[in-house]
């Protein structure tokens, strides 16, 4: 039921497999994280990476063995698209080096609550590459969602104290953001059917994207300054 383990070369090649998905995959899912965070006291923001990362990996689970069947729906991949770039301009806004001094700490229930929404709508091609890569090996599907746990700590823990040093990679991690967000949109079922856009579209809708939450997120930031500044 939950697979054999047996180190022969099959299984040691999906195990291997497993690994180094986990490890190319695990970027973008440290960059929400790292972002959701950074607005946490530091004394939070672990266990604001383990928790949101334990309960968005449990989803995982229970979401991988529907994955494939919910890419094929039209507006799934529009819809997830639309919800990570609004958590891109958010976590901008509220990371935002400008308006540092005037930010109000996120709650930890706030941080992992971000954290499990866009892990979700974002791990879609984790979950199906690891899915693939277990060949319905039970005990390979779990060991990998489940690796790619102290994967995502690492990076995201790394990612948030680089932030605080250097607040351009929240530049850059709302731009990564903005490109997921996009092509995802674009990659839709119902958009792809109706456009059938050549890959040249995909990479521009997705710089379109990257620069987009930037432009929307310091619109806002100049806004909330400016209507602080007269209240």
């Amino acid at each position: 039921m939950f697979g054999s383990i047996e180190f022969n070369l099959s299984f040691l090649s999906s195990l291997l497999s497993i690994v180094l998905i986990d490890l190319i995959l695990a970027g973008d899912n440290a960059v929400v994280i790292a972002m959701a965070v950074r607005s946490l006291p530091k004394d939070k923001r672990f266990k604001g990476i383990i928790f949101g990362s334990a309960a968005a990996v449990i989803l995982r689970v229970i979401v991988t063995f529907l994955a494939a069947q919910l890419l094929l729906i039209n507006f799934i991949k529009l819809g997830g698209g639309a919800v990570i770039l609004w958590i891109a301009v958010k976590l901008f806004v509220e990371g935002a080096p400008e308006d540092k001094a005037g930010r109000e700490a996120a709650t930890l229930a706030q941080a992992i609550k971000i954290i499990v929404i866009a892990d979700i709508t974002m791990a879609v091609d984790n979950m199906l590459a690891v899915a693939g890569a277990s060949h319905g090996n039970i005990f390979l599907l779990l060991f990998g969602l489940g690796l790619s746990i102290p994967f995502v700590v690492f990076t995201s823990n790394l990612l948030s104290m680089l932030m605080d040093k250097y607040p351009i990679i929240i530049y850059i991690g709302a731009a990564i953001l903005g490109k997921v967000g996009g092509e995802m949109m674009i990659t839709d079922p119902f958009i792809s059917g109706l456009l059938s856009p050549p890959k040249w579209v995909v990479y521009l809708t997705e710089a379109l994207f990257a620069f987009g939450v930037i432009a929307v997120g310091k619109l806002l930031v100049r806004r909330m300054r400016k209507t602080a500044q007269e209240a």
